[in-house]
């Protein structure tokens, strides 16, 4: 069954959605964090049912990073992707916290060429996990902040975050 909250944010109300689990802390696996208006993010659907205790460990671990106390998340958590889409995720989920790559970079690193850029951006749009898994770290060759999901002012925001003076 999949489960929901809502937390509210630097970035707005976030919707985290997970499906029950019988190993996961507070017993739910995390598939979604969307912000608003996020373009592809979730909506709450027919049968969710809200339960904010299941995702406390979670919310604990986002209010310590919106915070500047937490640098990485450990949280567990699914997504159902193509292997391109998985690839290119488990390596957004290795770019350090305070740095950023461009998508060329990113490609080479999902063992891609650097030709692949608009495969691996359409990719990174198609992220669940946004924040968790920080698709807000890539960024264009020439240091511009490109496409974001939730939006460019929350790029600029979670980057500032990280210490990085991003572009007005």
């Amino acid at each position: 069954m999949t489960v929901y909250t809502t937390f509210d944010s630097p970035l707005g109300e976030l919707l985290l959605a997970g499906e029950e689990s019988t190993t996961a802390p507070g017993g739910v696996v995390l598939t979604s964090l969307s912000v608003p208006e996020q373009r592809g993010g979730a909506t709450v659907g027919d049968g969710w049912r809200r339960d904010d205790t299941a995702f406390a460990a979670i919310t604990d671990q986002l209010r310590a990073y919106f915070a500047g106390r937490r640098t990485r998340f450990d949280i567990e958590f699914t997504s159902a992707g193509t292997p391109f889409q998985q690839r290119v995720w488990q390596a957004l989920e290795e770019i350090p916290y305070g740095t950023t790559l461009s998508y060329g970079a990113l490609a080479e690193r999902a063992g891609a060429s650097r030709a692949a850029v608009r495969a691996v951006g359409t990719a990174i749009g198609r992220n669940p996990l946004l924040v968790v898994r920080p698709c807000h770290r890539v960024i264009g060759a020439d240091g511009s902040l490109s496409g974001y999901a939730g939006g460019p002012d929350r790029k600029r925001s979670l980057l500032r975050l990280e210490g990085i003076e991003a572009p007005a």
